[in-house]
């Protein structure tokens, strides 16, 4: 039972607080949520949430979040007033934003790391969203506060958020299995909504096969996209569902990509069903952003009010994107001179292929992998990190701490140098950063290859954008 006298105490010391509050990325931080919950609770959280006459979306998965809700905000700004938030995953943030902003519609970003930081049954509850969008589900992401979260666990965690839902839709990425398999288990109790790849052009430079989430065997895969994301089948009768939403055609350019996006689904808010047709021209993003891309466009097509705008605000927003909208220490590929360096973050196995997929399309001739490494216990990013340098076969690899054990780092360079005996590793000190910088622009820049790849960990988003500047500006 909420006690309004405490709630509307709460709502003025939290937009007070709003006020106050220095605000951060996203939602303007999380302070204003905490004062809101520390005087009226979090059993109070759903009153507040009911002001959003069309509900809540929360947006989750491995990879791709903040990227997919990003652009999602950009699509149902066009048609509506929202409250919003990105970057801050945790519950006070979703608060921050229902007490800061005006609007009819919610849009909330939500990282899951585990059942008791994550709390996702409880967010699902408290909040009751009308759409819960899944990216990707991997196993990158699942250490919290120092300690290895069992992915059984990391993925229940996914799970829950959803799992409750009585009302509303779905919005999953069917190439997955993880994701689809989440989507196919609440079909009975809530629209579902899946988007996925259905053309050859994108082909994976080495597939991953992974266990089927419904019995546990390997999964038989016809075509890999990106790691486990495929075309899949398994003899116990489970099978990628068939996306609502389609990349049917892409054209990759050096300056732009063309893609073309068919669209049949169920639009919750209005109750009924839609097709759409869509050729896109957009900047040459990354592989994983065709997934951001697929997702942000069939949650819009899902959620929106407006149905007759669905074409023209995806065109006018996609056909006028430029590369600010993905996050700092994105990949790039630089032109110095007629030397190709492509460089940026690449902290997970899953990021590290994607870059080396963008990569590929330019490289003629022999290259140089300039190779930032993880750290402790991250044994399991380096062995995927690994294999996708192995498909790549560079000419040469340099080996870089990438982030602050040295002596792992040259453990990491021990395991390469059997495959490669010419490799070298440069015992950078974290600590001393900007050294760290400026010797890797230096390697990248003397190499004696036209084509460099330096991507892997690192001091994430930071370092990789200040290479990059030196780089550009030299």
């Amino acid at each position: 039972m909420v006690n309004f006298l405490k709630f509307n105490i709460a709502k003025v010391s939290g937009k007070v607080a709003c006020q106050l509050a220095k605000y951060g990325p996203g939602s303007g931080g999380t302070y204003p949520g905490h004062v809101f919950t520390k005087i009226a609770g979090q059993e109070s959280i759903p009153e507040l949430a009911s002001g959003l006459k069309l509900g809540a979306v929360l947006i989750t998965g491995t990879n791709g979040k903040t990227t997919t809700t990003t652009l999602l905000i950009k699509l149902m700004s066009k048609d509506i007033q929202i409250k919003s938030s990105h970057e801050n995953n945790i519950l006070n943030s979703i608060v921050t934003a229902l007490l800061n902003q005006k609007g009819d519609m919610g849009i909330f970003e939500y990282g899951i790391r585990d059942l008791a930081h994550g709390i996702p049954d409880t967010v699902q509850r408290l909040i009751n969203p009308v759409g819960v969008v899944y990216t990707t589900i991997s196993q990158e992401h699942t250490q919290v506060a120092g300690v290895k979260n069992p992915f059984e666990s990391y993925y229940k965690a996914k799970k829950l958020l959803s799992e409750g839902m009585e009302r509303g839709a779905i919005v999953t990425n069917c190439d997955d299995p993880r994701t689809a398999f989440i989507g196919l288990n609440k079909e009975s109790d809530v629209e579902v909504n899946y988007y996925g790849i259905e053309t050859d052009v994108i082909e994976d430079i080495g597939g991953n096969s992974i266990e089927c989430p419904k019995c546990g065997k390997l999964l038989d895969y016809s075509h890999f996209y990106l790691n486990h994301r495929g075309i899949y089948t398994c003899e116990c009768g489970f099978k990628r569902p068939e996306p609502n939403v389609k990349l049917t055609d892409i054209e990759f350019g050096s300056s732009s990509w063309d893609l073309t996006i068919q669209g049949d689904l169920f639009n919750y808010t209005a109750s009924k069903n839609i097709k759409f047709n869509l050729k896109l021209n957009v900047p040459p993003f990354g592989f994983h952003n065709i997934y951001n891309t697929l997702a942000s466009i069939t949650a819009y097509a899902t959620f929106t009010p407006k149905v007759e705008n669905i074409e023209t605000t995806v065109k006018d927003v996609f056909n006028n994107l430029d590369m600010s909208f993905i996050p700092p220490g994105r990949f790039e590929v630089v032109d110095i001179g007629g030397k190709f360096v492509g460089l940026g973050q690449g902290d997970n196995g899953d990021a590290l292929k994607i870059n080396a997929m963008f990569m590929k399309q330019f490289i003629d001739a022999p290259f140089e992998f300039i190779y930032t490494t993880p750290d402790e216990n991250e044994d399991e990013i380096f062995e995927d990190h690994y294999e996708v340098i192995k498909s790549m076969n560079p000419d040469h690899i340099i080996v870089v701490p990438g982030r602050k054990s040295i002596k792992k780092a040259e453990e990491y360079y021990n395991i390469i140098k059997k495959d490669y005996p010419d490799a070298e590793f440069y015992p950078l000190s974290y600590d001393e950063m900007k050294i760290r910088i400026e010797k890797l622009n230096e390697l990248a820049r003397n190499s004696d290859y036209k084509y460099v790849i330096m991507t892997g960990c690192g001091e994430e988003q930071a370092m990789w954008e200040e290479i990059k500047k030196k780089m550009i500006n030299r």
